[in-house]
Order: structure tokens, then sequence, then C-alpha cells
């Protein structure tokens, strides 16, 4: 496969989707000429937003794959305050929502790509048995957070005290991507965000130690890609969930060097090529 860095990132249509009272910033990227292969629904992480992953869009249009994504609650061009959850099962509540309505425009296979925590959202809908999902990519999920004693005796006690406390979500940018370009664009992006609630942290840890533990009872055909130097995500935790998990149903990939945004970081060809293999050995005509 051509390296990523020959896609250019395409500028994707950004419609509303009504969710409740909410709206969900709801991304399509123009369609690749013939039939697609496979839908692929992108999910972003903490504090960023859908804009960010225009050139893995490009990537795998290129390849055959139609391609959606949306803004988290709380995040990008969605409703809600910035960070927060308005209840515990809100991420994956609008995570069945884009489903569907994904469902309403396609019945291609449907894979969910997520990163970070969207890898988190991605995984915890797959374990809770949301319908439709046909195959599950988890990049750098957030399956352990890097957490000190401060901050454990903190959510032990605030999310039953302020669940919607927003504070710095402490991410230290330049462990984001070996790529200068890449963290000066994140750090001055009018759409990224640092605030995180006491309940969307408690979520993310709680949920993630969860998938971890059900690792053994996975049956979702599933591609983990996790960085080893990730220093804003534990990679332990995706260790240990592809040591436990069987290895028919996931294919578990670490790269070495790599930070924690492995499609920003110089190697991002190598990840992708991966991506695209696994997924051309399920789909490909």
């Amino acid at each position: 496969m051509s390296s990523i860095a020959s896609f250019a990132a395409q500028k994707p249509q950004i419609t509303q989707l009504e969710h409740g009272e909410q709206t969900l910033a709801f991304y399509t990227w123009p369609n690749a000429p013939g039939v697609a292969q496979a839908v692929v629904l992108l999910l972003h992480g903490l504090g960023e937003h859908m804009g960010r992953y225009g050139h893995i869009a490009s990537a795998l249009q290129a390849a055959g794959y139609t391609v959606f994504g949306y803004d988290h609650h709380g995040h990008g061009l969605s409703s809600g305050l910035r960070g927060n959850l308005l209840h515990p099962h809100q991420l994956v509540d609008d995570a069945a929502f884009v489903i569907d309505h994904v469902r309403s425009l396609t019945h291609s296979p449907l894979v969910l790509l997520g990163h970070s925590m969207g890898g988190l959202v991605a995984a915890r809908a797959v374990a809770q048995g949301l319908p439709h999902i046909d195959a599950l990519v988890m990049s750098s999920p957030a399956l352990g957070a890097q957490t000190n004693m401060i901050q454990k005796f903190l959510l032990a006690t605030l999310p039953k005290l302020l669940p919607h406390l927003r504070v710095d979500n402490g991410l230290k940018t330049a462990w984001l991507a070996r790529d200068a370009q890449i963290v000066r664009a994140y750090q001055h992006d009018p759409l990224v965000h640092r605030n995180i609630s006491a309940s969307l942290a408690s979520w993310v840890i709680t949920e993630g130690a969860k998938t971890v533990q059900e690792a053994s009872t996975w049956q979702m055909p599933s591609l983990l890609l996790y960085a080893g130097q990730d220093q804003l995500v534990l990679p332990q935790a995706s260790a240990s969930f592809a040591q436990a998990a069987p290895p028919y149903v996931v294919q578990a990939h670490c790269f070495n060097v790599m930070y924690h945004e492995i499609f920003n970081d110089p190697e991002k060809a190598m990840v992708i090529a991966k991506l695209q293999a696994w997924l051309d050995s399920r789909y490909a005509v």
C-alpha cells in the first residue's frame, strides 16, 4: 500500500444528528468510486475531535472502504459541556445511536475503529452486545489509565459528590506523537479542549479495567494496535487484553517505539498498512 502521506486529508460533510436534547456532529467523507468493501466508523479520543482524522479516512477510502465518524458528546462540534457526561451510559448510548444512523445509510459490514477513549467506547459497545457491529479495531485504547495516588483518591470520592466537576485532563501534549508538527497543531486547535469531569474519568478507569477482565470471553473479531512508548494510557493494559483474549479472535500488534497517536507518529504508514491488511483479509473482494 502507498504511504499514508500520499493521501491528502479530505474535508468531510458534517451534519448535526439530534439525539434527544443533544446533538452529535456526524462526519461523512466523500465516497471513493466503486462498491465499498465495508464501512468504517471512526471514534476519536478524549479532548479531540473527528476533524483530526481526515488523513485516516482518505487512506481507508483509497483502499475501498466507506468512512464515517462523529464527535462524542462534549467534544468537537457536538453539544454538551466540554469533557462532561450527562450519565454513565452516555458514550455507549451515543455510539448505538450513530451506528443505527449508519445502518440507515448502508448495510455493508460495519467496523468500529476507535482511538484511545474512542477505542474504549467501541470496546464497550461490543461488550454490551450492540447490534450491527461486524468487527472492531482499537488504536491505543484507554484500557488502563496513567494515574497517581492523589488522582486515585479523588476518583474514589469526586464522582459521587461532584460528578460534573471538570478539571484539566493532565495530558502532556509532548507525549502525543514523535512529530513536533502534530503536537503544535494539537496545541493550537480551537476544537481541542483539556477538560474532563469526575464522572467521565471514573467511567474510563472502571470500564477500561472491565474490558481487560472480559478479554478471555471476547468473541468479536478484533484488531488491537498499540504503542510501546505510550505515556498517556497504559500499554500494559493492551498487552494484558491481548494475552488473555482468544488468539483466533483478537490479533494484536505493539509498535514498540511509537507514542500514543500511532496514526500520527512518523511511521504511521506501517500502522495503516497493518490496518488495511487486516481489513482486506476479511473484506477484500
